[in-house]
């Protein structure tokens, strides 16, 4: 890994925690990064998700006294989101870098669609319900939702809360917070399972998870600073950029 690499990992990092705090996606940023500097297509995702992790723990600790009212609740709901991620990282393991390279643009075409509508796809507010444990449907939408997060994640919290609106009770808060809290078991479950297939980058995720780090902080003063939509649109073109560049590769 040449200094020119580590530092564009290491921005990478920076900018993906960035957008994670003011509009979500930075997904796009370290799996793009990674791809750039000549990981393989499925340790470029794997990857992804050891870097991501970090946030997802310090975005659920800001709602920890919103997840108090309704954790054993949804303890069913964390039980399906790791049999569903299991599954995910489980097939993306079973498929090698040719196979898994094939169906990179249409996911991220995918991904950066549903990113692209997700001010459209929150949920409405629902004043003085608690978000708890819904029908089936609610679980067997969580469980499709896991899976695909396993498998690939990005665009995965937009998923989520979409899905969460549809099934679950809940102002957007409550239902945020459970969001937050699923999206930890699918992380913990995949890079449980990346871990063991030895499909993750360790040099690379030591370099951006600090600059993720230290992104997720700066988003804090960026927010109040730059539009919503400027970052957004931002996440997009990067997501439009790599569905382009691997449908060129194919």
């Amino acid at each position: 890994m040449s200094i020119f690499d580590a530092i564009l990992l290491f921005l990478a990092g920076f900018l993906s925690g960035t957008a994670n705090a003011v509009a979500g996606g930075g997904t796009f940023i370290t799996f793009g990064a990674m791809t750039l500097v000549g990981l393989p297509p499925i340790v470029a995702n794997a990857t992804s998700s050891v870097t991501q992790f970090p946030g997802y723990i310090t975005s659920t600790l800001a709602y920890s006294a919103d997840i108090r009212h309704f954790w054993r609740g949804a303890l069913l709901l964390c039980l399906i989101s790791a049999v569903g991620a299991l599954v995910g990282a489980l097939i993306l393991l079973a498929l090698d870098n040719p196979s898994f390279r094939v169906l990179v643009p249409w996911l991220l075409l995918g991904a950066t669609a549903l990113f692209a509508a997700g001010p459209w796809l929150k949920p409405a507010p629902k004043p003085g319900h608690e978000a708890a444990v819904g029908s089936l449907a609610g679980s067997l939408a969580q469980f499709l939702t896991a899976i695909y997060g396993g498998f690939f994640g990005a665009g995965m919290g937009v998923m989520m809360l979409a899905t969460l609106g549809l099934t679950q009770a809940g102002d957007y808060h409550r239902l945020n917070a459970l969001k937050n809290m699923l999206a930890i078991v699918v992380a913990a479950v995949a890079i449980v399972v990346f871990v063991s297939g030895g499909v993750v980058a360790w040099p690379q995720a030591i370099i951006m998870i600090p600059g993720g780090a230290l992104g997720g902080y700066a988003g804090v003063w960026i927010a109040k600073r730059v539009p919503q939509n400027l970052v957004r649109g931002f996440v997009v073109a990067v997501g439009l950029f790599l569905t382009f560049y691997y449908s060129s590769k194919g």
